[in-house]
């Protein structure tokens, strides 16, 4: 077989693409004991990820921010942490390994994360509520604020988390798997931090997606009507 400059610029090219994506898609870690009941699943874009620690019923925290990889490991710079909201804005590193549909990542403790989905749904992103419909039935575009509600998909999951990164609050978060099918948007709770009785709660509605604009329209889970438009986050 013969090696030509061009198939060595592929092949370097095609393993530069894969490294930079790494983390897009869903991802959870594998417990240190048989016995632990605890989940924790991460979704990634190229560039923001977040991760939210649960049992069944059971909502226990929750934090996550911008990142990248380069020589030095993973680099993740906090927007939210419920639990430690003090650690907001800064930058941890960790040591990284890949291998295959498993990395390693290391700071004070090692874990293992397998994928669950690759993040390659219409809805896979980071995206930012930016419109809804309010009580006189009118759109209304919202003000981009240090306070934002964002709601992170992959391939089969979602989260969303309303959060100011600037006075390091946070105010909420849920999330679980999703269905996006013929039009319809099926989402379905595995945690809620703040009402755990809604667990296992699904809730679908119309959707549409175009370009970096989601509408999704139906009604909350008290029969609410909703109506909002999100804006994929760059």
């Amino acid at each position: 077989m013969k090696i030509t400059f061009w198939s060595i610029f592929f092949l370097v090219m095609l393993a530069f693409e894969s490294f930079a994506g790494t983390l897009r898609g869903a991802w959870e870690m594998q417990p240190e004991s048989s016995v632990s009941n605890e989940r924790a699943v991460m979704i990634a874009t190229e560039n923001y990820l977040s991760i939210a620690v649960f049992e069944k019923n059971l909502y226990i925290r929750t934090y996550g921010g911008t990142y990248e990889i380069n020589d030095a490991g993973l680099m993740l710079t906090l927007e939210f942490n419920d639990k430690n909201p003090e650690s907001v804005g800064t930058k941890i590193t960790y040591k990284f390994i890949r291998k295959d549909n498993e990395f390693t990542i290391e700071n004070q403790a090692k874990t293992t994360w397998k994928r669950i989905d690759e993040g390659k749904d219409a809805l896979s992103g980071n995206w930012r509520i930016s419109a809804r419909v309010g009580q006189d039935g009118q759109m209304t575009e919202m003000k981009r604020t240090a306070r934002k509600t964002l709601k992170i998909c992959s391939g089969t999951r979602f989260q969303w988390f309303a959060i100011n990164p600037e006075t390091k609050e946070f105010f909420g978060t849920g999330g679980g798997t999703y269905t996006l099918k013929d039009g319809k948007y099926t989402e379905t709770l595995e945690f809620f931090s703040r009402d755990n009785s809604r667990v296992g709660a699904s809730l679908t509605f119309d959707a549409k997606v175009e370009g970096d604009k989601w509408q999704h329209s139906g009604k909350s889970s008290k029969g609410d009507p909703v109506n909002e438009i999100w804006g994929r986050e760059k």
